[in-house]
């Protein structure tokens, strides 16, 4: 009698188990593959153009931090042109695998031509502007 319980309770649990399995929706392979074409080439662009970082960050900084810009704005042009190409490879060796997050990129934004947008308003800015007209 306690081995049919048993039976009937363990066919029962994995009836229940396998249902939950079936009710899953699985991914189509052509999405599948069309993610990963697209992390691939994702990935081989951002190589290929990961040195444009550096023109794209001067120009950002002399147009949001003015001439300090001219400085800064090479430095953190290579260091973005070096994370570019890193994510690039990466996502070019490892175009199969869904990571992360299920082919999403690792860079934003996705490409160096992305991201050329009006000047960034800075809170501290704001702030402070905002302060000296309450002085006066």
């Amino acid at each position: 009698m306690r081995t049919k319980v048993t039976l009937s309770s363990l066919l029962l649990l994995v009836l229940l188990a396998s249902s939950t399995c079936f009710a899953l929706e699985e991914a189509q392979p052509e999405a599948v593959t069309e993610k990963m074409a697209f992390k691939l080439v994702r990935g081989v662009a951002n190589v290929t153009t990961s040195v444009v970082e550096i023109p794209k960050q001067s120009y950002l900084m002399v147009r949001d931090r003015g001439n300090v810009g001219y400085v800064v704005g090479p430095l953190k042009g290579m260091g973005m042109a070096f994370y570019r190409l890193f994510a690039g490879l990466t996502e070019t060796i490892f175009f199969a695998v869904p990571q992360p997050g299920y082919y999403d990129p690792m860079i934003a934004p996705e490409f160096v031509w992305q991201g050329w947008e009006e000047k960034r308003v800075e809170p501290r800015k704001a702030a402070a502007g905002g302060a000296d007209k309450k002085g006066e």
